[in-house]
């Protein structure tokens, strides 16, 4: 006889209805003559030919400040493709009251009411909004169609749909209840307000940190990079449609420092939901330990910062599957990604194949305008991206120990072009094997056969970061060993494979050590971040004496 061992969450049992099984949203391929394609480019040509205005979203209400600053392509910033309206102290102000004030209401709501606005909204993206948050993140963010795909649409659908199943689950997970007593898990929204800051590489991370905490019943303020208000403006209009209630997430635009002063200085600050750098970060966790006395509640602090991610290769490793790994790990979306492949360590016997290899598929890639589906990368971000890039190129060109193998071209005549560089390192303490660069620069360091042992010790030792990793191997003796020797090293750990493209569901997405507080967005590990649990005890039948039974005399 079959058993049904899934747990039913208690809300079902009150009348909740339990929501609809998540999948992971199909990825489209924008193949020549598809109708998905065709769609698409008359959009990105729409969206091209605008430029609109970027209010603030406080309180429901749109607000223009007339303090305005150009939005840009990245790879053609002559074009300008909106005005964001900047805020400041009293903007920011305005927006913790919009979100306090609605927090009562909106925390009261139930699980399924909550629900329904992110299910509408992922399924408002698989349809009618795909074009348009593919397209403004295509534009905004120098994305190329397959990256804007996998981003934009794909993982933010997955974070909406995925989420109301991970808050089910957390829900389900209850006391045990002995005999004339109901114990119960009341699962608080935080006292507060939530701040979220959201990163430009990912329009799904942007959609993610203000909604994930909103789905779990708290309000929030949401700041977005300044280079990625173009798809948040559309993110927020999508959720808007959607059903979410005003007040519920608060949308300013403005300089970073002046907006983290006004929030991290509120009493009511109850969460911050973060991912950008370390050193932004550090800041963010410095001021509040030294405001923690101001804050009604210890505000959760919830951070996913950089990388300095790694490619280990053994000697048993398939050179074409690792070719491969290397350049989607490295160069994808310009190595603008948090887990981007930066350091590579391979063993001398394989090198002189897998160099000629990866030299000649360097070679191959194009880059340019995004809206040229033949372009494999667009440009790195700004010019101060552009800047830091060119000092590591300049740096390897110098360097008698560094040698640029392929790539290293600068151009910025109209945007911030960066070639698909890889270098070779004869100094395992390298500045281009240690530091974050965030560009498309992949840094390889060529070890003899028999010290694959040290060079574990050194990816483990000679960095600060713990996001990503992978391992090629084929021997499962050396997978086993490496695996549990560079268990703190990544959080996300990848045999025979590139270390980017964590799937919601799949692999939950975070590292520790510089690399974060390693929360695991896409996981209700982040969700259960966002509540603050009540153990309530209900007796039915109470005892109406103080006497225990051994205090009667014999």
């Amino acid at each position: 006889m079959h058993t049904n061992t899934h747990v039913v969450p208690l809300a079902v049992e009150h009348g909740y209805a339990r929501p609809p099984a998540p999948g992971n949203e199909p990825v489209r391929d924008y193949a020549p003559g598809s109708p998905e394609r065709a769609s698409l480019a008359r959009t990105l040509s729409q969206l091209s030919g605008e430029r609109i205005g970027l209010p603030l979203v406080i309180g429901g209400r749109a607000v223009e400040t007339g303090r305005l600053a150009p939005v840009v392509m990245p790879h053609n910033y002559h074009h300008v493709l909106a005005d964001a309206h900047m805020g400041g102290s009293a903007e920011v102000d305005a927006s913790i009251q919009a979100a306090l004030k609605a927090a009562p209401e909106w925390s009261r709501r139930s699980p399924t009411e909550r629900a329904a606005v992110f299910l509408k909204a992922a399924d408002l993206l698989a349809g009618p909004w795909r074009n348009r948050l593919n397209a403004a993140t295509m534009l905004g963010q120098s994305k190329t169609v397959h990256q804007a795909e996998i981003d934009s649409a794909a993982e933010l659908i997955d974070f909406w749909r995925w989420n109301v199943e991970f808050m089910y689950r957390i829900y389900a997970e209850q006391s045990v209840s002995p005999s004339g007593v109901w114990n119960r898990i009341d699962y608080r929204p935080l006292e507060g307000f939530v701040f979220a800051i959201t990163p430009f590489n990912f329009t799904a991370i942007a959609g993610n940190l203000p909604s994930a905490p909103a789905l779990m019943g708290n309000t929030v303020v949401w700041k977005p990079a300044a280079t990625a208000m173009y798809s948040a403006h559309f993110v927020m209009e999508l959720l808007r449609e959607a059903g979410l209630p005003d007040g519920v997430i608060n949308l300013v635009y403005g300089d970073g420092a002046e907006i983290a002063n006004v929030v991290l200085s509120s009493p009511h600050l109850a969460g911050v939901h973060f991912t950008g750098s370390t050193g932004v970060f550090n800041n963010i966790v410095q001021t509040i330990g030294e405001r923690t006395g101001i804050y009604r509640t210890y505000p959760r602090v919830v951070g996913e910062t950089g990388g300095k991610n790694f490619v280990l290769a053994h000697a048993s490793a398939d050179r074409d599957a690792l070719a491969a790994a290397i350049i989607r790990g490295g160069f994808e979306y310009q190595g603008q990604k948090c887990s981007a492949a930066s350091r590579i360590y391979i063993p001398e016997s394989l090198w002189p194949s897998l160099r000629e290899r990866l030299c000649d598929e360097i070679a191959t890639i194009r880059v340019g305008d995004i809206a040229n589906f033949s372009n494999f990368m667009g440009a790195v971000i700004d010019e101060k991206a552009w800047s830091k890039h060119a000092v590591a190129i300049d740096e390897a060109r110098s360097r008698p120990d560094t040698t640029i193998l392929t790539g290293g071209g600068l151009d910025k005549d109209h945007g911030y072009f960066v070639e698909p560089t890889l270098v070779v390192t004869t100094d395992p303490r390298s500045r281009l094997l240690r530091d974050e660069l965030f560009g498309p620069i992949v840094t390889a360091f060529v070890y003899p056969d028999n010290g694959f042992r040290d060079m574990i010790t050194a990816i483990d030792e000679s960095s600060l970061y713990g996001l990503t990793g992978a391992l090629f191997a084929r021997d499962r003796s050396v997978i086993a060993e490496a695996s549990d020797e560079l268990r703190n090293a990544a959080g996300n750990f990848y045999i025979n494979d590139k270390p980017t493209g964590a799937v919601v569901g799949q692999q939950p997405f975070g590292g520790a050590r510089a690399s974060g507080t390693n929360d695991k967005a896409g996981s209700m590990w982040n969700l259960i971040r966002w509540v603050s649990p009540r153990a309530i005890k209900e007796t039915f039948a109470p005892p109406t004496d103080y006497r225990y039974p051994f205090l009667v005399a014999e």
